[in-house]
């Protein structure tokens, strides 16, 4: 299978464009992209050439104003499923008999991977914190209190294959934190919410909300809420173009983790990296197409390596053909002038997943910034994150990890500051009030303060 994969020498003239290109490649659109066949049916359902963004807001629209029945009209039109509002929830006996059904050795995985994923995440759980001056008879206690979202719905993939890491990776975070209501959408599906192992993993789980709904309008039920699906306070998970359209769409009506693109990976290496693992990993992010790989070294032997290695491995795997197209779509072997260079186009860059793959990963550790989930060393594949390691696979693509990060237990907690004065307090702080309602014109700020510090007699 011969690659036609873009590769980008940094001592051209001309690198700096095709970078800038990929690059763009990778960032997150307006969303108004389709293809000739999407276009298609769009006209066929909606009567008219809409674009995505469109066909989000009119299905979102749809569903906040008719409730259930736009729901389930949309099941049917898009996931051409007809269902009821009473069999669009998976039942407990449904649950039940999935988790009985399921493999023993899947099961144990399950657990596993959960206990990984609670030890980690309750580890890095926020406390509340607190902070007291005193001055004299002045006390003040300054407090920090975090409490658990109390509702939270979770999207799942469902189109192409099953994702119970998916549920893992979203829903035990939430747990870690202390949600105690987790609804899960996933599409009607033989890979969604009719999936045996997609079933058992929430039932392993302890999840009894699963709605056999996708795609934006499951998102706007969730947003919303509709019959039988109580609206929630955040939604997070992965989904296609219309669900992160949808999300994007319903912010501010709920919370959302982030509007998600296609994976990417970044594999940073130098002369010690083994072409087979670093073409693996470039492999592993392209075959869920759309998916990026991305290979940045100064070792110039290691492009060809890499690149020859990369066409005998994708002529053996299933999904081979899918991911030689995400490669030359979304993918580029980039020669970097130094060490140096390469950390700073991977910041550039600001990478879901970035895999250290070098003599040293720790000192080049140090010279990165942004990425989303980081990998140090030969032995740790990418896949080691999205699916046992304890860290979320929930995570910023884009460019935007940048300023973004990835989905943690943190993430379904809400803090809240709490301020206590007693009179002492409020009369050493009063000048510092004062000074600055009057530099702001707030007179009823300043008044606030001042009728409470009158002379009592």
């Amino acid at each position: 299978m011969s690659l036609n994969i873009p590769t980008i020498d940094c001592s051209q003239g001309d690198a700096q464009q095709l970078f800038a290109e990929l690059r763009e490649k990778l960032s997150p659109g307006g969303g108004d992209v389709v293809s000739e066949a999407g276009r298609q049916r769009t006209i066929d359902l909606f009567g008219e050439p809409l674009t995505p963004q469109q066909v989000v807001e009119k299905i979102c629209s749809d569903v906040r104003e008719e409730g259930l029945k736009a729901l389930l009209h949309y099941t049917e039109k898009l996931d051409r499923k007809e269902l009821s509002g009473e069999t669009i929830r998976v039942s407990q006996e449904e649950l039940a008999a999935a988790h009985a059904q399921a493999e023993p050795d899947f099961l144990e995985t399950v657990r596993d991977i959960r206990d990984n994923v609670m030890e980690f995440q309750q580890e890095i759980l926020s406390q509340d914190a607190s902070v007291i001056r005193t001055d004299g008879a002045a006390l003040i206690e300054l407090r920090q209190r975090y409490l658990p979202l109390r509702r939270v719905g979770i999207c799942v993939p469902g189109g192409a294959a099953a994702y119970p890491s998916t549920v893992l990776m979203t829903a035990v975070p939430a747990q870690a934190a202390g949600v105690k209501e987790i609804a899960i959408v996933v599409p009607p599906t033989e890979f969604g919410g009719y999936n045996i192992d997609m079933l058992a993993t929430c039932h392993e789980l302890g999840i009894t909300e699963v709605y056999r709904v996708g795609g934006a309008q499951a998102v706007a039920a969730l947003a919303y809420g509709v019959e039988g699906i109580e609206r929630v306070d955040k939604i997070v998970g992965p989904g296609n173009l219309f669900v992160a359209l949808a999300k994007r769409h319903v912010f501010g009506e709920v919370d959302i983790d982030s509007i998600a693109g296609p994976s990417e990976v970044i594999v940073l290496a130098d002369e010690t990296a083994n072409p087979k693992f670093v073409a693996s990993d470039l492999i592993s992010q392209a075959e869920h197409s759309p998916g990026s790989g991305v290979l940045i070294t100064w070792h110039a032997p290691l492009i060809d390596a890499v690149r020859t290695e990369l066409e005998r491995q994708l002529n053996l795997l299933s999904r081979g053909d899918l991911a030689k197209q995400s490669l030359e779509d979304y993918g580029a072997l980039i020669l970097a002038r130094s060490e140096q260079e390469a950390a700073e186009l991977t910041d550039l860059m600001a990478t879901e997943h970035l895999h250290i793959s070098t003599n040293d990963p720790e000192a080049m550790l140090s010279r990165v910034q942004n990425a989303g989930a980081i990998f140090l060393g030969h032995y740790t594949p990418v896949a080691i994150g999205d699916y046992v390691a304890g860290p979320s696979h929930v995570l910023p693509t884009g460019g935007t990890a940048r300023f973004a990060n990835g989905l943690c237990a943190n993430d379904f907690l809400k803090r809240s500051s709490i301020i206590s004065y007693n009179k002492a307090a409020l009369e050493a702080d009063a000048h510092d009030v004062r000074m600055m309602a009057d530099k702001e014109g707030l007179t009823a700020h300043r008044s606030s303060v001042d009728l409470r510090l009158e002379d009592e007699s």
